[in-house]
């Protein structure tokens, strides 16, 4: 009953996990890789299935054998090069710890932000992720951004931390979801003043 558990979270048969809800599925239970149904079915994006199993009970900061959360499955997904910014706030707003740490001290604002997800940052930023959080190499998720060029993501991330965008000669625009622009302009940021 477990592997079909397993599949359904994946792929996103809401008909099939609700029946095996219903059959009395342990919701806990680990596939091979340690990740249970709600872990699965957060790394695909299966949103409608995410809210059943939280419905059902299914613990939301539970973790796998590498220390990964739901939320870190749905943050960012490696093989897919994408996060699921609906999936994070369903797993938010069912309680789930925005600062949690995992393998080398990441954070799921970390993985976001490294991966270039603007719109899960922003759900992470605004249920209160540690903007300043260092993983266990002194970076920060602004660094993992500007490493990558996530124009978008670096500045939600400097707005976040208080900064102010500075151009010279209009404002900096990009089409472009991820990377660098295509006419990049200087920008530079200054401490916004307390008040």
């Amino acid at each position: 009953m477990s592997t079909n558990l397993h599949e359904a979270a994946r792929t996103g048969d809401l008909a099939q996990i609700q029946s095996l809800i219903q059959a009395g599925a342990d919701l806990e239970q680990a596939d091979e890789g340690g990740m249970t149904p709600l872990m699965n079915a957060a790394h695909h994006g299966q949103l409608e299935v995410v809210l059943a199993l939280l419905a059902a009970g299914a613990q939301v900061d539970g973790k796998d054998d590498n220390g990964w959360t739901a939320l870190f499955k749905a943050a960012y997904n490696h093989e897919q090069d994408c996060g699921y910014a609906p999936v994070v706030q369903a797993l938010v707003d069912a309680g789930a710890d925005v600062n949690a740490k995992a393998f080398f001290g990441l954070t799921p604002l970390m993985m976001a932000a490294g991966g270039g997800e603007a719109a899960v940052c922003e759900v992470l930023l605004n249920a209160g992720a540690e903007i300043k959080a260092v993983n266990e190499h002194g970076r920060t998720a602004l660094q993992m951004a500007k490493e990558k060029f996530y124009v978008d993501v670096i500045n939600l991330l400097h707005e976040a931390e208080g900064y102010v965008m500075e151009t010279e000669g209009g404002g900096c625009s990009s089409g472009a979801r991820k990377g660098p622009p295509s006419e990049a302009k200087i920008v530079t940021f200054t401490k916004r003043p307390m008040h």
